[in-house]
């Protein structure tokens, strides 16, 4: 598999190469699927692959792991690594030995929760952590034609950002939603967490992705599918363990008592939710009642590829008030700055649609608050007044990443 697909350049290599030269171990999280073998394959030359999904190799590492570490060699990528914690006080041991060497081992993971707390109690201070998600916008330009705004939030909607439905677009995409969701659901989830019914577990995907870009509200969730608020609250981590979802915080720091302070669900993969939700064709993407939704979704998911790709945790929020001021997002940059952004699914953006913003402003002066950004389907960046402008979703991008690379 890793031979075969042709390789898309991943916008987190840069960070790979660095944080093998800077740490004896790494170690890269994210989706099933989202291109993490391929990428520290084709990135990571003269490294040794090993993966532990091979039953036969895993026995060999939890049986003699002194002999399964010396057998690899001391530059290794080992896949899949929570299927065997037991080695990594070995790994440990080895790291220590020569304390001065960089790159030894680089580790991946689908299970994000569990995998960070063995890597971080084992190897602190001798690792590095990434997250890596499906393409980005602008990995997938370099291997299909798309050009606007419309063209990406199309893409990303009806085919998906996961690398093998990018690269090989014979693939029946419903076929494959349908495949992943039944192997997420019986190999990774049942296999390490207790879910409880699989078939309402299945249904809390489907009323989630139903409700994505909105405020989580766990007792409703309970109340539909008929469990308990705690049984919704560990599904809900199950699947941003897994990097499926991303809780989007509420901001509310020094606003006192007036914000609402439940976080907002997005999918990683709007693809993911329009499967799920039965979204199959441009005319009911376009025209159906999710439309708004799910252009939201799409840009939240791609700013978080910018945070993960240069190696930052993402540090955005969205706004709602008591008095009905909501903000979309709010990215903050530096000495506590915001920078106010409004997704709007619109080609003719205006002075009104910024007006939250505005309000923004003047309720909370004290607030370092940056230039508002209105991003939309517009194919040109236009000044709307001061400190509003209207960005085309390539120039978004393009001052987020500037704006995180700080």
């Amino acid at each position: 598999m890793l031979l075969l697909m042709r390789y898309l350049h991943r916008q987190i290599e840069k960070k790979v190469i660095q944080l093998v030269k800077s740490f004896p171990s790494v170690a890269i999280t994210g989706p099933r699927q989202s291109g993490k073998s391929t990428l520290l394959f084709n990135t990571l030359k003269g490294y040794k692959y090993i993966t532990l999904d091979d039953p036969l190799t895993r026995e060999q590492a939890l049986s003699d792991p002194r002999f399964f570490l010396d057998s690899i060699g001391e530059k290794a990528i080992i896949d899949e690594i929570q299927l065997a914690p037991q080695i990594l006080s070995y790994i440990k041991m080895n790291i220590d030995k020569s304390r001065d060497r960089k790159g030894m081992y680089v580790f991946t993971g689908s299970q994000q929760f569990a995998m960070i707390k063995n890597l971080g109690d084992s190897l602190a201070g001798r690792i590095a952590l990434l997250d890596l998600l499906p393409f980005s916008v602008n990995e997938k330009k370099k291997g299909v034609n798309i050009k606007t705004t419309l063209d990406y939030f199309v893409h990303a909607a009806l085919t998906g950002s996961y690398p093998e439905l990018v690269v090989d677009a014979s693939i029946d995409v419903n076929a494959w939603y349908g495949s992943y969701i039944q192997t997420y659901l019986e190999r990774d989830i049942r296999s390490i967490y207790n879910i409880g019914n699989l078939r309402d577990f299945q249904r809390f995907m489907r009323l989630l992705a139903g409700r994505c870009a909105q405020i989580l509200n766990l007792s409703e969730f309970a109340k539909d599918i008929g469990v308990s608020v705690p049984t919704i609250k560990n599904w809900i981590s199950i699947l941003e363990a897994s990097r499926i979802v991303y809780l989007l915080p509420p901001y509310y720091n020094n606003l006192g008592k007036r914000i609402t302070k439940s976080p907002k669900v997005y999918f990683t993969d709007i693809g993911l939710v329009c499967y799920l939700t039965g979204v199959r064709d441009k005319t009911h993407l376009l025209q159906g009642p999710m439309a708004g939704p799910l252009f939201e979704n799409f840009c939240i998911q791609e700013t978080l590829k910018v945070f993960f790709n240069l190696g930052r945790m993402p540090a955005i929020y969205y706004l709602r008030t008591s008095n009905n001021l909501e903000i979309d997002l709010l990215i903050e940059g530096t000495a506590r700055s915001l920078m106010p952004v409004e997704i709007k699914l619109n080609k003719t953006p205006s002075m009104g649609m910024g007006s939250n913003i505005v309000r923004f402003r003047e309720i909370f002066p004290s607030i370092d608050i940056q230039s508002g950004f209105i991003v939309s389907l517009s194919s040109q960046t236009i000044s709307l007044r001061a400190g509003l402008t209207a960005v085309t979703f390539d120039d978004y991008i393009l001052q987020i990443t500037k704006a995180v690379s700080k």
